[in-house]
């Protein structure tokens, strides 16, 4: 019988090679984008859309369209192998997707924000992947572009100040 640690061991990379994926890439694919705007797919890849200048391409076999852009049912159909896929799939779903990104070509792998899947991240980075697990990749963007705000909305102010209660 095999037991799996839920301790959290992998790190992934930190804060300025996260910024240095986001400067260095030009095109996104979001796995698992909805055409649903409740959606947190939809949610950020309009933001990418509006707020950055990365080709986005979204991908899910059962949708034919999100945001007014075609819809691809894989990796495969892309017209480029994108810098970055963006991941929104259960974390069960991850290891299969480490092999499409790895099959696809494609560098890095971007886990949204509450999916974890350890041994899929290790087993990405021993086949040379860069992968990014747990984190938004619309909250990273606007975070390192000045744009963020507890709602995720740019205040067009930059502090560092706490607030008092």
């Amino acid at each position: 019988m095999t037991t799996v640690s839920t301790e959290r061991t992998w790190i992934g990379p930190d804060a300025k090679e996260r910024l240095k994926i986001l400067r260095s890439a030009k095109s996104v694919a979001i796995i698992g984008a909805s055409p649903n705007p409740a959606r947190s797919s939809y949610f950020v890849g309009t933001y990418l859309l509006q707020s950055s200048d990365f080709r986005v391409y979204f991908v899910n076999p059962n949708a034919t369209e999100i945001l007014g852009h075609p819809v691809y049912p894989d990796l495969a159909s892309l017209p480029e192998v994108p810098d970055i896929v963006d991941v929104f799939r259960k974390a069960s779903d991850i290891p299969s997707v480490i092999d499409d990104v790895v099959a696809s070509g494609a560098k890095t792998v971007w886990v949204q924000l509450g999916i974890w899947n350890q041994d899929a991240a290790v087993d990405g980075e021993s086949k040379g992947l860069t992968v990014v697990m747990d984190r938004c990749i619309k909250v990273e963007h606007a975070r390192f572009h000045g744009g963020l705000h507890l709602l995720g909305f740019d205040t067009g102010q930059i502090t560092a100040r706490k607030t008092l209660r």
